[in-house]
């Protein structure tokens, strides 16, 4: 399997002059644990992740250097230590150091990238546009819902996901980061619903895409009063006759 193949599409991105408040309520609002950053001309320059938060003021966990330690990092390392922990702005507090996968990466050379780079995503890009993103999550759902032994999806799968993409993402009702992946015809919906309704229109949907021979329920309901998820039917039923 390739990147493209388990990618999240619908990337949600922010500029660095977004606030960092605007960027933590983005990430829960979406169940994200992390965005891209987006320059002026919409060139990927950066990333901001839940990791850029757990050092701040507001929450009184800014690092505590000891005195040699200051000493042997200099000025500089307690100027940047508290741009990380007091800046207001994304382009403050991001990572620049960026680490990326094209679309034909294959996923083995995905995970090793992630695993010696000590990272949890991976921006897809096509040249210099982003056109994706894989995520720690990605890899889960796809062994959740293939781990057996089957061949590689086919080009009709691809075409098929695609198909299946377009037409959720149209939906008001659409599943929040939303997964999809495709064998031989056979769809797993991977995502977030918020209204239980939700779970029969994006199934319906998916049945209605050309060349869909077989659906799988893999979305989860949020419920927002509680904070809690709740697995699909499917999911649970399969769980209890194991």
């Amino acid at each position: 399997m390739r990147a493209h193949q388990i990618m999240t599409r619908k990337v949600i991105t922010v500029g660095t002059e977004t606030s960092i408040l605007e960027a933590a309520n983005l990430m829960l609002r979406h169940h994200i644990s992390g965005l891209p950053v987006a320059g002026e001309a919409g060139k990927l320059i950066g990333i901001i992740s839940e990791g850029d938060f757990i050092r701040r003021r507001e929450i009184g966990t800014q690092r505590k250097r000891g005195r040699w330690l200051g000493m042997l990092l200099g000025p500089g390392g307690s100027a940047s230590d508290f741009v990380h922990e007091q800046g207001r702005k994304v382009g403050e507090i991001m990572t620049q150091d960026l680490h990326t996968a094209t679309e034909d990466m294959p996923l083995e050379d995905v995970v090793e990238l992630m695993e010696r780079r000590n990272v949890k995503r991976l921006p897809v890009m096509r040249g210099d546009a982003l056109v994706g993103i894989v995520t720690r999550s990605d890899l889960l759902r796809a062994i959740a819902s293939l781990a057996r032994d089957v061949p590689d999806p086919t080009a009709d799968d691809d075409h098929i996901r695609e198909r299946v993409i377009r037409t959720l993402e149209a939906k008001e009702w659409r599943p929040l980061h939303l997964g999809v992946t495709v064998r031989d015809g056979i769809v797993h919906l991977n995502g977030f619903i918020m209204d239980e309704r939700f779970r029969k229109a994006a199934i319906v949907a998916t049945e209605n895409v050309s060349g869909v021979r077989l659906v799988h329920d893999h979305l989860y309901l949020f419920d927002a009063a509680s904070g809690l998820s709740f697995k699909s039917p499917e999911d649970e039923g399969a769980t209890k006759a194991n």
